[in-house]
């Protein structure tokens, strides 16, 4: 519903001022009469020394005086309030401005308000602050969107090559092209099912329970056993219960992804990765460690990045596990659906340590 404009901010301050003045002098024209004009007497006054006014005389000659001290009060206050004012809401202007160029699309317009640090300056650091984490949110979904455009992209595309392909071959087999058409639909498959389950946990589209961890990483390892014995690769689940509130379908698919994440990324036969649970009276700790290459500081910053596989980011799939390039990207996403912390920390002898903090009530 739309409503009616109404006076500024700056009209309603000035007349504040204005009357504020005003009521001050009525006071004080109050107290003249109460504790001076009130025990003048009203008749005549004689004495030997000449005229005395009397109350009525004291009242003619002072009331214009208060009449135009009055008037004179009511137009500084209204002037006065007026520049003083448009001099405090000057703060206020220049949110204006960076909120009005961050409606056209500006997200990177800032306010960087100058002098002391007072209530104006702090409500203009926190809008600061808000921009720069939505231009960063804007900057990193318009990735995400590029990339799954691609991602998804890539395998039909692939698809209709092959197939144009064995149609234009009549001696082409067909065991080989279905191959490679499972091949590829297997990772168009992966990739769909991880960006619904990656939105998801953006939307936190759940009802949530408690959770105990070191049942899902069990759950989880059990799963993953064979193709870590494939690989030569040892996995041990050790720990604590630790319980968590949340959705039990995410915090199973966030187990998952770690430990299997640590297994193909390994150094294989000979590697090991190892599941670590703690709790504490705040919430529940999850750390998943594991052998490997020898990873660099800035390269596991972008680790949990949409499409990122690894120290080499693989784009094919890694014997039995079709890769995504979401893995971590979508436990990032489910960490802070929960409210928690995720922090990935390379290892000096090669690898990763992951580890996901989680409160225990949401």
């Amino acid at each position: 519903m739309t409503r009616p404009p109404g006076p500024s901010v700056r009209t309603r301050l000035a007349l504040s001022y204005a009357l504020f003045l005003m009521l001050a002098g009525a006071l004080l024209l109050a107290v003249v009469w109460v504790f001076l004009l009130r025990y003048v007497p009203d008749s005549a006054i004689t004495t030997r020394g000449g005229f005395v006014p009397n109350r009525s005389d004291l009242v003619r000659a002072f009331a214009p005086a208060a009449a135009a001290a009055m008037v004179f009060l009511l137009v500084f206050g209204l002037v006065g309030g007026w520049f003083l004012a448009g001099r405090m809401l000057v703060p206020l202007e220049r949110i204006g401005e960076a909120a009005r160029a961050a409606a056209d699309g500006s997200l990177s317009h800032r306010v960087r308000m100058p002098g002391w640090q007072d209530e104006f300056r702090e409500v203009a650091d926190t809008f600061d602050v808000m921009l720069e984490r939505l231009e960063d949110h804007v900057a990193q979904q318009r990735r995400f969107a590029a990339n799954a455009s691609h991602e998804l992209r890539t395998p039909l595309a692939t698809s209709q090559t092959l197939l144009e392909v064995a149609r234009s071959d009549p001696n082409g087999t067909d065991r080989e092209l279905v191959e490679r058409l499972h091949a590829v639909n297997a990772r168009a498959i992966a990739v769909t099912e991880a960006l619904l389950l990656l939105s998801r946990a953006d939307a936190r589209s759940f009802d949530p329970e408690t959770v105990d961890l070191s049942l899902l990483a069990e759950e989880a390892a059990e799963q993953l056993l064979e193709m870590a014995e494939r690989r030569g690769i040892t996995l041990e689940v050790t720990g604590v219960p630790a319980e968590v509130h949340g959705s039990p379908a995410l915090l199973s698919r966030l187990v998952e992804n770690l430990i299997q994440n640590a297994i193909v990324h390994n150094s294989g036969d000979g590697g090991w990765v190892v599941v670590r649970l703690s709790s504490g009276p705040r919430g529940s700790t999850l750390e998943v460690e594991n052998t490997g290459e020898v990873i660099s500081p800035a390269l596991v910053r972008t680790l949990a990045e949409p499409f990122r596989r690894g120290t080499d980011r693989l784009r094919e799939h890694r014997g039995d596990h079709v890769g995504a390039g979401l893995g971590l990207a979508i436990v990032r996403s489910i960490v802070a659906a929960h409210d928690g912390t995720l922090d990935l920390r390379p290892r000096t002898a090669g690898g990763l340590i992951a580890t996901v903090r989680l409160p225990r009530t949401g």
